[in-house]
């Protein structure tokens, strides 16, 4: 009898309670792994063991048998999955940087490029999972007449610092104003901002988990077309891990943070990560570097807008 894999030899041999059956295998570095069964005993290459009342014990007694090379060998001739990078994006171990969007996504394994047919503006990169995902439900939305396009994707620090800075400074007109004139008081004015634009540092873009969707507009789904392609993402979006974090507030809904957006939807297996670990690890002294970052611990923005997202995204 030939056995490749001593995991699974032992407990069949177990199962069979033959007396003087023998077998021989190969582990994955090419050692011979020689096995034997007499009345109540199993013997791995030449150490014994007590046979097992159940398969699982087996296997667990046959890895101590036949170590060191227990570890190496792969049951169906599957080898184990390599060692993360030690910086992979995982629950409890995501850079700061990543939190914080301090990366260049074109030099960072976890980011990948936005296929041209799904690009609807400038930025053109996301977290490699939300970007096949994405492509996933796209076609699903094609085939029903809904076309989705990206407008909006991964946002460096610095890209998040000039949005902030131009409506900081006047730059950027704000409801047809400039705000150092309009609301010269900085807590005031921050407030203002945050409406629709987070603090350098603190948005959801740094992480390349959302993505903003076919306008930047919330009257565009409010159009016979824009309306149709927001209630099939209601419907569908979910079922390709996206949802939509920033939902209507008041009754029923969220009590702060940004107004409702209903272009963005983010990617929640790979978001809801970044989102569980960024207080622990972002506090308030890392939130500088930037015009008006004094105004954020008076506003309290991690609680009241990075967490503060629809209940479904979290």
């Amino acid at each position: 009898m030939w056995l490749r894999s001593t995991a699974l030899a032992v407990p069949l041999l177990a199962a069979l309670g033959t007396a003087g059956l023998t077998a021989c295998g190969e582990a994955n570095d090419g050692r011979q792994v020689n096995i034997a069964v007499s009345g109540d005993e199993v013997t791995v290459s030449g150490s014994k063991i007590t046979t097992p009342t159940t398969a699982a014990q087996a296997v667990a007694d046959a890895q101590v048998a036949s170590a060191p090379a227990a570890a190496d060998v792969a049951v169906n001739d599957h080898p184990a999955p390599p060692d993360p990078a030690p910086d992979a994006a995982a629950p409890g171990h995501i850079s700061l940087n990543r939190l914080t969007g301090n990366v260049d996504p074109a030099k960072d394994a976890t980011f990948a490029k936005i296929p041209e047919k799904y690009i609807g503006g400038q930025r053109t990169w996301g977290q490699k999972d939300a970007v096949e995902a994405f492509g996933r439900m796209a076609e699903a939305a094609a085939v029903n007449g809904y076309q989705l396009k990206i407008v909006s994707a991964f946002r460096s620090f610095d890209d998040q610092k000039k949005i902030w800075e131009d409506k900081w400074t006047g730059a950027t007109l704000v409801e047809k104003g400039k705000l150092p004139k309009t609301i010269p008081d900085p807590n005031k004015r921050a407030k203002k901002i945050l409406e629709y634009s987070s603090m350098p540092g603190t948005s959801r873009h740094h992480w390349g988990t959302d993505f903003d969707l076919n306008s930047l507009d919330n009257k565009y789904f409010n159009t016979k077309d824009g309306k149709r392609i927001y209630d099939w993402l209601v419907q569908h979006a979910g079922e390709f891990g996206f949802c939509q974090p920033y939902s209507a507030k008041g009754e029923g809904g969220r009590a702060s943070g940004y107004e409702e957006e209903k272009w963005h939807w983010s990617y929640k297996p790979v978001a809801s990560w970044y989102l569980k670990q960024y207080p622990d690890d972002v506090g308030y002294e890392r939130l500088k570097g930037f015009l008006g970052a004094e105004t954020a611990v008076g506003l309290d923005v991690i609680p009241n807008y990075v967490q503060a997202i629809n209940p479904e995204c979290k």
